[in-house]
């Protein structure tokens, strides 16, 4: 009896060396190619041109590079014509149909990417072509794709942008090779989402090219590609931590100037703008237009550095000193009355209006031209100027103390009778009232003195928190209308 593995041997040297097609499609394809020449053109007459059909299928936008200009895509051509040497007749071959044969054995176009950016240049990869017995020969050849793209950053990030794609034959003019588009559009049925750029349109259109050294045109199918860049990942990432951080330098406006943190905290919201804008250029384009969020960034930019100063000189305002500086007749019209009047601010128990500050400008007028003033001893005694302290020239006079200085509820009320001051009180005495009159004079100028000096003081203050709700209304109006005006400005505000 035979063993299994003798029979295995028997059947293994059996079979045949080698390894074999059909013999009807192996006896066409010796039959075809036995005198074909692949350099020749595919037609019957020699003066016509052979028509290709040119489509396209997007499968993948893989890459825009801003900085390059390059598009990068996944793409499928899809290439038909007709090659009258290679007809059979089914029947006399089996009834084979259609036969894949590579393309370096027979006739293909060379159709290349004008705008390629490739290394190679033609980036294709090398597919069988599908022939019928009718001579139609059908070539889908897939690629990735490196072409040039003018990239339009005007609008960005709310930019749309058109990349061309431009084929067309390297050597056949249009009287040899046929350039026929076989849909107006590309095909997208099997295209894959980007997560930067949603696909608009990939329209397509023919051209015919006149050049000076062939009397015949070139012939080009260019598609365009459309394409909207998503928005929404731009905008919480770079307009939202910029508005966030312009509202900062706005907010530091209501901090206190003796807080002693007002100017540190402007500049360090500079600062940090700063390094966040340093961040975000590394992600935007290189080139010499400057984009939609660049001009808006520079705006915000430009208002935390005016913040910055703003501030500088809202705390000099505050923590001036009346032995410093003198309140210069502008300011105090501007930022004591006009500017508090139109901002509705007002000092406690006291009410700015129109009416008040005119009042306040004619009572400013008589008091510079007054130019006397009542002396310290009247001031005490709510005199007029007839008693002064004499001294060695002047007789000093006092009322009586018989029937001259009379108490009426709390006021002293002295008469005309008067007599001289020596002749009243002793010498002694007389000295040490006038000790005591000079000490009071020197404690009510000083007090005088501080009454003045503090309220020079809080009008400065009062001036630098005017400023202070001054700038704050004028950055956040800023603010808000850059940021309406730039999302007012584009295109289109986000896209998902």
């Amino acid at each position: 009896m035979i063993s299994f593995y003798s029979l295995s041997i028997l059947l293994l040297f059996s079979l045949p060396w080698g390894a074999k097609s059909g013999l009807n499609e192996r006896r066409l394809l010796d039959d075809l190619l036995e005198n074909y020449n692949k350099l020749e053109r595919p037609v019957i007459n020699e003066t016509e041109a052979v028509v290709l059909s040119f489509g396209l299928t997007l499968q993948q936008i893989i890459d825009v590079d801003e900085k390059n200009q390059i598009l990068t895509t996944n793409i499928w051509l899809n290439l038909e014509w007709n090659d009258a040497n290679l007809k059979w007749n089914a029947s006399e071959y089996g009834n084979v149909a259609d036969v894949r044969i590579p393309p370096k054995y027979i006739w293909k176009p060379d159709l290349l990417m004008y705008n390629s950016a490739d290394e190679a240049f033609d980036s294709t990869y090398s597919t069988n072509i599908v022939l019928t017995n009718e001579g139609a020969c059908t070539y889908i050849p897939p690629g990735i794709f490196k072409s040039t793209c003018k990239i339009d950053i005007t609008w960005f990030p709310f930019d749309d942008q058109e990349c061309e794609m431009k084929f067309g034959s390297w050597t056949y003019d249009g009287g040899k090779l046929d350039l026929k588009l076989k849909s107006e559009r590309g095909d997208t049925s099997t295209y894959i989402l980007n997560g930067e750029w949603h696909l608009l349109d990939v329209p397509a259109s023919r051209h015919e090219v006149f050049y000076e050294c062939c009397p015949d045109p070139y012939l080009d199918i260019t598609f365009f590609i459309q394409i909207r860049r998503r928005t929404l990942y731009y905008f919480f990432n770079l307009i939202v931590p910029c508005v966030l951080i312009a509202s900062m330098a706005v907010l530091g406006f209501t901090l206190p100037p003796d807080s002693g943190e007002k100017l540190s905290l402007g500049v360090t919201i500079l600062l940090s703008l700063t390094v966040f804008l340093n961040m975000v250029s590394e992600t935007m384009p290189v080139t010499s237009d400057n984009p939609l969020l660049g001009t808006y960034f520079n705006c915000i930019m430009f208002m935390v550095a005016s913040s910055v100063v703003t501030t500088i000189m809202i705390l000099n305002y505050h923590h001036r000193l009346s032995h410093t500086h003198e309140m210069p007749e502008w300011v105090r019209m501007l930022f004591l009355q006009w500017i508090p009047w139109m901002l509705r601010m007002s000092r406690p128990g006291e009410k700015i209006t129109l009416k008040s500050i005119l009042m306040q400008n004619k009572m400013r007028e008589l008091d510079t031209k007054e130019n006397s003033s009542k002396s310290l001893l009247a001031n005490v005694l709510d005199m007029d100027d007839d008693f002064r302290p004499g001294g060695s020239t002047h007789s000093t006079f006092f009322p009586t103390h018989n029937n001259m200085v009379h108490k009426n509820g709390g006021f002293i009320r002295v008469t005309h009778n008067t007599q001289p001051f020596e002749d009243t009180f002793p010498t002694g005495i007389q000295k040490e009232l006038n000790l005591i009159l000079k000490e009071i004079r020197i404690i009510t100028d000083k007090i005088k003195e501080h009454d003045e000096s503090s309220a020079i003081e809080n009008d400065w203050k009062f001036a630098a928190m005017v400023l202070d709700r001054l700038c704050l209304i004028t950055f956040t109006m800023f603010t808000l209308i850059a940021t309406i005006a730039v999302l007012a400005a584009a295109p289109h505000v986000i896209v998902t």
